[in-house]
């Protein structure tokens, strides 16, 4: 390799086992025009081997010396003065190689040497001939080909997305809604990278993206359509989500009223703390901070407790006029699509960073948030937070100032119907968050998602579509304890596992599967943006996000950004999956300051016929020297028909840290399950035991106050446990195939 281009070898692991390694070198050789070699292999044998492809197209093509000596290259990485031969002849020498060359080329045919005198790949005389001898016209215009990419199933996702884009109903936020609005209908504008060449410009880059001049440049993956990525079945971000299953069904309903407080008539006020209460989702004024109730989208202020910190903002305050830090904060998009940083990265060579494309500039930068390197490892979550901000109808404001030991409290409750007059049509709410811990400050937030009854029994449960997007920022020795609670959606239909024939002997008019296909919570679908930024020196941040509803379709997505020295952020996760649900968490750990630490567990029981993904990452900048990071992924498959895509990965552009990463999957151990039934446990109190340990470590970093006392059935540990039994299979294991069978 050493007197090879530099090249990138890409190793994704999954409980399939597969590895694919990928190696693409482009050659501008001023001889033929720009050629393209890709090499792919599949083996673990042949990928020590990769540039054998390549050699092998390169002999036919190396009859000219000039050609040649592309591919003799030295590596760029040990050059002190660039070879006037070597670096010239791929177009990345300065001007003196270029004369040179130009005057070598006086020796031989006229048209060789015009050729070779192009120093631009996209200069109007460069010919390049088609299949036919004659010379292909070069394109200049991009926009006709913009959507040339796109599948069926690409239309209908935009489609999809436009549809709830125009939903009836107004913007509530003032500025921050036109201005998410704009950037969604802004289209991505198509031109091509700047060329340097080497010693020109201090960004100059070997790590470039090049187009012939014959073919179009396209938009990145899902921005065809809108200036921020959209869903694709086939994204990265994507992948393992039932994209097909969610665009297929109408939430273009908007819940009566939204925008404007919602009241309660006399005597429901008791009623509806109750339900609360029996679903846990209730602290009483004397053991929380403050508390924010939301309902079908609509605050509540007969529910909550409202302090000079802790506030719903509707329009009002908005059309008054807001602090410009809150707007600021209000702005920011996630995945890197508000490129400035929350606060500078210091950084000795450089200087404080500001840019986040720009971070491990010039040669390790992730770029613009628009290109396709940089959106293959995004979480998708860009255009539904300027969604968010477009139709949201209020933000729920919290700010943490000195020592506070009680939590905060913020319940999104829904009610069967959604609080809409359609039944036929689905409907989406966009719950807002905006939670800042001030410098020196410890805060605790409690978010809770739950359902809550209406007495609306007549009516057919409504399909809801809740968008969330929560923002998280945090101070110079500042302390935030964070936990996300999704509990909405029932439970799900237990032993959907048994098979046809099984329920035939049992003699079952109606298969569980067929029970919980018409489950109307499978229709539902909660999204989840959490964005944080620890902004301050020494800032630390601590999350515990539980999965534990019924719905159909859930995703959250958590992204933290450590920017300062000395910050810390740890990530506990637990997702609960049964019945023909579909669950999917990501996390991104974003190390940008020296001596930055984070923690990530992250835990899944897949049961049923459900489907999981988890998809975790930690990003180490150059500017992150001193880094500590641990990353793992722990997995119990309950079921045979059950699926977990499980993906941690790193990338670390520093040389001075310590991170590891690592993922396992299992059923219940038969050793440990045996253990506890020769102590006189019966099977199935064997098994709750098991799972529940499972997940009491993840579950113990919740605040205690919602926890509950141990023997509190409305308790979190006790909900937990009914969960849990709800899916776990009964029967032991057959011997062939070890599938749990019902007994």
């Amino acid at each position: 390799y050493d007197n090879w281009y530099p090249l990138h070898h890409h190793h994704t692991t999954n409980t399939s086992v597969h590895c694919e390694f990928n190696t693409y070198i482009i050659v501008d050789c001023h001889y033929s025009g720009t050629i393209l070699f890709e090499s792919t292999m599949e083996s673990s044998v042949r990928h020590h081997y990769p540039l054998l492809a390549v050699t092998a197209a390169a002999a036919a093509l190396a009859s000219s010396s000039s050609v040649a000596e592309a591919f003799t290259m030295p590596n760029l990485h040990s050059l002190k003065q660039p070879s006037t031969s070597s670096l010239a002849a791929i177009g990345l020498g300065p001007e003196s190689d270029v004369s040179a060359i130009k005057e070598a080329d006086t020796e031989g045919d006229a048209d060789s040497a015009q050729r070779r005198d192009l120093t631009h790949p996209y200069d109007p005389a460069r010919i390049i001939l088609g299949e036919d001898g004659l010379p292909k016209p070069h394109i200049t215009d991009f926009d006709p080909f913009r959507k040339n990419r796109m599948s069926n199933s690409d239309r209908d996702a935009d489609a999809w997305f436009t549809a709830l884009l125009e939903s009836p109903g107004d913007s509530f936020l003032g500025s921050i809604s036109e201005e998410h609005k704009d950037r969604l209908l802004s289209k991505v504008e198509l031109v091509d990278e700047p060329l340097w060449n080497y010693g020109e410009d201090e960004e100059w880059t070997p790590y470039v993206s090049r187009r012939l001049p014959t073919s179009p440049l396209y938009p990145a993956y899902g921005l065809e359509t809108y200036g921020l990525p959209v869903l694709r079945r086939g994204a990265e971000a994507w992948r393992q989500f039932d994209v097909n299953g969610l665009i297929a069904v109408d939430y273009f309903g908007t819940p009566e009223g939204i925008g404007s407080d919602v009241g309660l008539k006399e005597g429901e006020k008791e009623g509806v703390i109750a339900s609360l209460k029996a679903k846990g989702a209730w602290l009483d004024d004397e053991h929380c901070a403050a508390r924010l109730v939301y309902v079908n989208g609509r605050f509540c202020p007969e529910l909550s407790m409202q302090t000079d910190d802790v506030k719903n903002l509707d329009s009002s305050d908005f059309e008054a006029g807001l602090a410009d830090k809150t707007l600021e904060y209000l702005s920011r998009l996630t995945d890197g699509f508000t490129d400035k940083l929350a606060a500078e990265v210091p950084d000795d060579v450089k200087g404080p960073l500001t840019s986040q494309e720009r971070l491990s500039a010039p040669d390790h930068c992730v770029g613009k948030a628009t290109s396709q390197y940089a959106i293959n490892n995004q979480q998708g979550t860009a255009a539904f937070a300027a969604l968010n901000s477009v139709k949201a109808g209020c933000v729920a404001y919290v700010e943490g100032n000195g020592v506070e030991k009680k939590p905060v409290l913020i319940i999104n409750a829904q009610t069967p119907s959604a609080g809409s007059s359609e039944e036929d049509k689905g409907v989406a709410f966009h719950p807002r968050t905006l939670a800042v811990a001030n410098d020196g400050s410890i805060l605790s937030l409690v978010q809770m998602c739950v359902d809550l009854d209406d007495n609306s029994s007549d009516k057919s449960p409504c399909p809801t579509f809740v968008n969330g997007y929560t923002q998280i920022f945090v101070g110079a020795n500042a302390n935030m304890t964070h936990s996300f609670i999704e509990e909405s959606g029932g439970a799900v239909t237990s032993r959907v596992e048994m098979s046809d024939d099984e329920a035939t002997a049992a003699s079952l008019s109606q298969t569980p599967r067929e029970l919980e296909a018409l489950r109307p919570a499978l229709r539902n679908t909660n999204f989840e943006a959490i964005d944080v930024h620890v902004t301050g020196d020494n800032g630390s941040y601590t999350s515990s996000l539980l999965e534990l509803g019924g719905t159909g379709r859930s995703r959250l997505a958590i992204s933290a950004n450590l920017l300062r020295p000395g910050s810390h952020a740890a990530i506990n996760g637990f997702a609960l999956s049964g019945g023909l649900q579909r669950t999917d968490m990501r996390t991104n750990i974003h190390h940008m300051a020296q001596g930055t630490t984070s923690r990530q567990e992250h835990r899944n029981m897949v049961g049923g016929r459900s489907t999981a993904s988890f998809r975790g990452r930690i990003r180490v900048e150059q500017s992150a020297q001193q880094t500590d990071s641990q990353q793992l992924s722990r997995t119990i498959l309950l079921s045979d028909h059950a699926r977990i895509q499980s993906t941690p990965s790193l990338e670390i552009i520093a040389d001075d840290v310590q991170c590891t990463h690592g993922a396992t999957i299992s059923d219940l151990s038969e050793e440990e399950l045996f253990y506890l039934r020769s102590r006189g446990l019966d099977q199935r109190t064997s098994r709750n035991v098991l799972m529940y340990a499972f997940v009491e470590e993840i579950g113990n970093s919740v605040d205690e106050a919602i926890v509950g006392e141990f023997d509190d059935e409305k308790g979190l540990r006790n909900r937990i446990i009914r969960r849990l039994e709800n899916v776990v299979p009964e029967g032991d294991k057959t011997l062939v195939g070890g599938e749990f069978q019902s007994s």
